[in-house]
């Protein structure tokens, strides 16, 4: 266990694992439904695992959030993006307003939309953002650290006490989202660090770079990990050295969820990438996320992959900010009112199905 799980654990009595009796609990609820068994797929396992995340097969999930963590990268000095790094305050400004996409997305969901400062350049001077604040931005990859190994610990720890925060005022699923300029570089050299793949396998056109922007976010990559040469064993070090807050934060969220005993929706490729590492960092809390889709950047099934997780969308989204997480909340709710409101077999007078060969 690391140092930040020791930390938490003077606090909770361990890293909760998985219940496999609600797991199957859950799946016999599944089996006693009047359907042929197994013929919901990936939506009764996802009602499965998260009744094996909350330690019962009664699954509810009135309250739902999605945390969207900003930060900002000074890797964006490379070139790599579209915009410059204003973008990612005015965005936050708007996730305040409740008019960016995850915030329309989130309502229709029934889905309440948590903004965060992991790390912006400057503070935010409005309210509606939750003070995480790391630093002002992190360091340009190519050329330094993302941060110190303290302030990756920090940004960790802050996922992990905002999990269990969310957990304490009554949420049911966490869904990740996150906002900063720059971040699918410092995701792919984090995904490409922790599965030792080369920059080009794992790097894509983000917000939409030319030919020319995406030779020079490979090129960043690939001097930021000759630089720093991250060892693939060490997460938390990894992190530091190029990631993000933004990441950072999130693989809080994900361990924070196991030890709270919620489940925590993967959007996208970053927030997958900050789940392999928070997977790395501490292996028990694998199994307290979700996969919600499968990213459009090239690398967004190989992290799930690397995971062992399937996800129940692929329709090639790639916005970022939680939006395919929150998508997720819906197929899951349909999913739900088979599981709760459903007749068994011996309500309609047929025999139950039993598994054949």
């Amino acid at each position: 266990m690391s140092e930040i799980l020791r930390r938490v654990a003077s606090q909770n009595d361990r890293l909760g694992s998985p219940s496999t009796e609600a797991a199957e609990a859950a799946r016999r609820h599944w089996d006693a439904i009047a359907k042929p068994l197994g013929s919901l797929g990936l939506l009764e396992d996802a009602i499965v695992r998260i009744a094996a995340i909350i330690g019962t097969p009664d699954v509810r999930l009135n309250r739902r959030a999605v945390a969207v963590l900003c930060a900002d990268n000074g890797v964006v000095a490379e070139g790599v993006t579209q915009t410059d790094a204003s973008v990612t305050m005015a965005v936050a400004r708007n996730l305040t307003k409740r008019g960016t996409s995850v915030c329309l997305m989130a309502r229709a969901a029934n889905c309440d939309v948590i903004p965060v400062d992991m790390g912006m350049l400057t503070r935010p001077d409005f309210d509606g953002v939750l003070d995480r604040h790391v630093a002002d931005g992190t360091g340009n990859i190519a050329v330094e650290p993302a941060m110190t190994r303290e302030q990756a610990e920090t940004a960790v720890q802050h996922g992990i006490e905002l999990a269990n925060t969310l957990k304490s005022q009554g949420y049911d699923v966490i869904c990740t989202g996150e906002m900063g300029i720059g971040n699918t570089t410092t995701s792919s050299a984090v995904a490409a660090a922790l599965m030792n793949l080369p920059p080009e396998r794992v790097t894509g056109r983000g917000s939409g770079l030319s030919d020319d922007g995406l030779r020079r976010k490979v090129s960043a990559i690939t001097r930021a990990l000759a630089l720093h040469r991250p060892n693939p064993d060490d997460a938390l070090g990894v992190l530091a050295s190029v990631g993000g807050f933004d990441i950072c934060g999130m693989a809080g969220l994900f361990i924070g969820g196991a030890i709270a005993r919620i489940p925590v929706v993967i959007d996208g490729f970053i927030s997958a990438s900050a789940a392999l590492a928070a997977t790395r960092i501490a292996p028990d809390a694998s199994h307290a996320i979700l996969a919600s889709h499968v990213s459009g950047e090239p690398a967004g099934r190989l992290v799930l992959d690397a995971l062992g997780l399937k996800p129940l969308i692929d329709a090639g989204m790639r916005l970022g900010e939680g939006t395919g997480a929150v998508a997720l909340l819906p197929l899951l709710d349909l999913a739900l009112a088979v599981y709760h409101g459903s007749s068994g077999f011996g309500d309609i007078g047929v025999d139950q199905y039993t598994p054949q060969q």
